[in-house]
């Protein structure tokens, strides 16, 4: 997303109201939106067997919102700059509530996915925020909220699985239990016209729409290719058409963003040895981090009488297996400027995507016994909770100081569009080893889902550890800790 060199302050802007009322409103859609990121993932079995698809289409269910996400990120940030990013805070919230309640009530497998579709805006809300209070607070008093904010949505995504989950136990209905976020998310938007101020500046430009069709388009078809080839058929026409024409239109928008004046996504930031093995790093984080999500909960869920596999949990007993990957996730975060100091930041990135690694791998070799899982799930989170706090610093310190609000959200859409690629190819990856009776997905589909993510996290760790790059001195350590608190925006 660019940013021009003139922002100009909007004429009779209106004048700030008290800071803590706003920080407040916004906490609450964070927190708001944090349910909502993690809320479903429980909840992913129940819902399969409600709208009558398998294990392999569960893995849509996640990829759909994320495809969205790497959309929306940018071209709400964009629409932000130019036309007030409380203006299109609001229109966010709009369409999360549309598509919230759309979810809660579909009896049809369609009518879900495109729920989710209009749930993309989800991940373009942090950076709104974080773009409003920059605009409208001085700097101590936008890095307090900014670092209040973030605390929220890590809040709302460490509640969101465990309290879905135990309302499910507790109701044994998922449309009640769906509601609420969708309830949750309808207060926001009037809440959204309450005290809520408007950026005092405006950036001039336009928006790059070419890139916008081109981006969503090309993504599109290459998760049409890779969703058609479940039952493993790659070599098919069916597969290799979309995928092909992802690619040329893939290509295309490569060619329109490096010669536009104002790029949706500014490719020169992925140029260069010090970034670019960080950035698809950041793609490979993206296809375990979000992709194996699905996975896990179907597994979890899975009859060990009839798949031969799996512990048959309940949502609550999924949420809290999971709940030890939720609290190292959050504490691996907070911990990660302490361990940096220590052994530095690069070090710590290679370290928690080398522990992310083992922990796919143990998946892949101890899966039978519950607290094997519950292990796993531990060393994962406190990995990932690592890799969330240092590969923003990493990226923006391998990047221009004039460049790293660019490096930073290209990083976030980077990392989304891995994981709406991995939902697709673990998709494809579960239905290559579907069971012949019965279709559904076999012990080795998991298997073999948990050794690509092992092997994408460490790839990553190799990237990490290979790129040349120079640890900054311990003077600019406070600006790389703004740009991460200011990227921890859809990561958590």
């Amino acid at each position: 997303m660019s940013h021009p060199t003139g922002p100009v302050a909007e004429a009779g802007a209106e004048p700030l109201p008290a800071v803590g009322a706003v920080v407040g409103l916004l906490v609450f859609f964070e927190v708001t939106s944090g349910v909502i990121q993690t809320g479903m993932a429980p909840l992913l079995p129940d819902l399969a067997a409600h709208l009558g698809v398998d294990a392999v289409d569960t893995n849509w269910i996640v990829s759909v919102q994320l495809l969205a996400a790497a959309v929306c990120v940018p071209l709400f940030g964009r629409l932000g700059d130019l036309h007030g990013h409380r203006r299109m805070l609001r229109i966010a919230l709009g369409l999360i509530a549309a598509g919230t309640l759309v979810v809660a009530l579909a009896d049809d497998y369609a009518l879900l996915l495109l729920g989710r579709l209009l749930q993309g805006p989800v991940a373009a809300l942090l950076p709104l925020e974080i773009a409003l209070v920059r605009d409208r607070l001085p700097v101590a008093g936008a890095r307090r909220a900014i670092a209040l904010l973030v605390g929220s949505l890590a809040l709302g995504s460490l509640a969101g699985g465990v309290v879905m989950g135990a309302l499910h136990s507790a109701v044994g209905e998922l449309r009640p239990v769906l509601l609420v976020p969708a309830v949750l998310a309808l207060i926001c938007v009037p809440v959204s016209f309450v005290a809520v101020p408007e950026s005092a500046h405006r950036a001039g430009g336009r928006v790059d729409w070419p890139g916008v069709g081109l981006l969503g388009a090309a993504v599109l078809a290459l998760l049409g290719g890779v969703g058609a080839a479940e039952d493993g058929a790659w070599g098919s026409s069916g597969v290799l058409g979309p995928l092909l024409l992802g690619a040329a239109l893939l290509a295309a928008w490569v060619v329109v963003e490096l010669r536009a004046e104002e790029p949706l996504v500014d490719l020169r930031a992925l140029a260069g040895r010090e970034a670019a093995p960080f950035y698809l790093g950041a793609f490979l984080f993206g296809i375990f981090y979000f992709g194996s999500q699905a996975p896990n909960a179907t597994f979890f869920a899975a009859e060990p009488e009839t798949a031969g596999y799996g512990f048959g949990m309940t949502a609550l007993a999924i949420s809290l297996v999971s709940l030890p990957g939720y609290v190292a996730a959050v504490l691996g975060s907070f911990a990660t400027a302490a361990v940096a100091r220590r052994i530095g930041y690069r070090p710590t990135l290679v370290a928690a995507f080398a522990l992310v690694a083992a922990a796919f791998l143990q998946y892949a070799l101890l899966h039978d016994v519950v607290w094997h899982m519950a292990a796993g799930s531990f060393f994962l989170g406190l990995g990932i909770g690592l890799a969330l706090g240092a590969m923003p610093t990493v990226i923006v310190e391998a990047t221009e100081r004039s460049r790293t609000g660019v490096a930073a959200a290209l990083y976030n859409n980077i990392k989304t569009l891995g994981g709406a690629v991995a939902g697709g190819v673990f998709a494809s990856l579960l239905g290559a080893f579907a069971s012949p009776v019965g279709g559904e997905p076999g012990e080795r589909g998991y298997r073999a889902v948990w050794l690509v993510a092992a092997l994408c996290a460490a790839l990553a760790a190799v990237l990490s550890a290979l790129a040349h790059r120079q640890e900054e001195a311990p003077a600019t350590e406070t600006t790389g800790k703004a740009v991460d608190e200011f990227d921890q925006s859809a990561t958590l």
